[in-house]
């Protein structure tokens, strides 16, 4: 017997520009049509429906990082930004090397996430990669090959070597792809100077060259023309360098400070010119307190939050007919989630019930109306669309600005042996 719907949205404008009803029912679609019956229902005419955004590259903090941010608060910021599934990076304190470490973390995010997640493992020349597969992992990394905040440099033999056993194991690696130069970073100038687009695109291919057992590569947050170009595997883009670069910020500006750098405002542009090339969009959703931003500029963290503004700053875009509201979908959502490999949020029968539902009109971002613990956002007055509701797993999360917490679905990778 077919399980009762527990949602019907109605006049949904499908991507093939019919205009249907469609009915969930047990976290998943059941049927595209017409409706009858007595399910809750929500009229979605005259919005953007889109399947839920998957963010595969977010620092969700928690434990000694709390007040930055923690499972609680990023997830709900994941939610109100359209998200509903997050992979959580594993450069936390304690770092996920090890297997208690890992299932620490997921229970974590269980007992407090309003999103559905997945978590990635640590790779360091002593992680027990097949232990951590095993336990659940859902890919390796971001693997650094430059440092970064939380996150120390893999060597050129150490990376070679767990490339050729992620390999083996048939898993994905997700890259931080820098190289750090020797010039003084004291401003926002400097520090794009120290971490220079020409390095990042040879990291990229130094990277490529050790990869020599052929494991699936996935370079995140790319933010030079030059590195798109480079990358052999799949390429990640962040929103802050699509819409952010050096020239909006005072060269002393501390809440620009993030790893890859912003980039001129030349950069900037040739990405967008680039945006065929890019296969996911993730928010690298790194938050830190006002206070630990504000500090002198070499003293001061790297990363900005951007997990609620992400989709909403992309559909600003399709208003203003910039790109158009399939790429949005399929880089936010249907790409990330064949690369996971899990299953997809979408408009046919059997796709999971994960949907968010804008209204077309744009506002100014205001950070004080954000969700991330941190309290800011570095895309403050920038034009975007919230949504007005968020359905997870068929139910609803988020309306009108309230929360409905659900428990999560925790996706694990393709290695879980529960067993284990």
């Amino acid at each position: 017997m077919a399980p009762p719907p527990t949602l019907v949205l109605q006049n949904v404008m499908l991507p093939s520009g019919r205009v249907a009803d469609l009915t969930l029912a047990a976290g998943k679609v059941s049927h595209v049509g017409s409706y009858k019956g007595a399910a809750e229902l929500c009229d979605c005419r005259g919005c953007f429906v889109l399947p839920a955004a998957v963010d595969m590259h977010v620092h969700m903090r928690g434990g000694v990082q709390s007040a930055k941010e923690d499972w609680a608060s990023g997830s709900m910021s994941a939610i109100a930004g359209g998200v509903t599934v997050v992979v959580d990076q594993p450069n936390t304190i304690p770092p996920i090397t090890a297997p208690h470490a890992f299932a620490d973390r997921v229970h974590d995010a269980r007992s407090h996430s309003y999103c559905n997640f997945a978590i990635n493992s640590g790779v360091t020349p002593d992680t027990p990669l097949e232990s951590l597969w095993d336990a659940g992992a859902m890919a390796f990394g971001e693997i650094f090959h430059a440092p970064s905040s939380y996150g120390d440099a893999i060597d050129g033999v150490a990376l070679e070597a767990a490339l050729g056993r992620i390999q083996k194991l048939g898993g994905l690696a997700t890259i931080h792809a820098e190289r750090i130069g020797p010039a003084p970073d004291t401003d926002l100038i400097t520090h794009g100077l120290v971490r220079s687009a020409l390095g990042e695109a040879e990291a990229v291919r130094t990277v490529q060259f050790l990869n020599r057992s052929e494991c699936r590569l996935h370079f995140c947050h790319m933010s030079s023309v030059r590195s798109v170009d480079a990358v052999a595997g799949s390429v990640e883009v962040t929103p802050h360098h699509l819409f952010l670069s050096q020239e909006q910020f005072d060269k002393n500006d501390t809440f620009g400070k993030v790893n890859p750098p912003l980039r001129t405002e030349m950069e900037r542009k040739g990405l967008w010119e680039r945006w065929g090339k890019i296969d996911v969009i993730a928010s690298d959703h790194a938050p830190h307190t006002r206070d630990e931003k504000a500090r002198d500029f070499p003293d001061a963290p790297s990363g900005i939050p951007g997990v609620e503004t992400m989709v909403p700053l992309l559909l600003a875009q399709v208003i203003a007919k910039k790109i158009d509201l399939a790429s949005v979908m399929e880089k936010t959502s249907y790409a990330p989630a064949r690369l996971l490999g899990i299953p997809r949020a979408g408009f046919e029968v059997g796709d999971r019930a994960d949907f968010a539902i804008y209204a077309k009109k744009t506002g100014p971002i205001q950070g004080q109306s954000l969700h991330s613990r941190c309290g800011w956002t570095p895309f403050e007055g920038q034009k975007a669309i919230f949504p007005n509701m968020v359905v997870m797993n068929g139910s609803i999360a988020y309306l009108g600005g309230e929360f409905t917490r659900q428990e999560p679905t925790w996706f694990a990778g393709k290695g879980f042996n529960p067993n284990h």
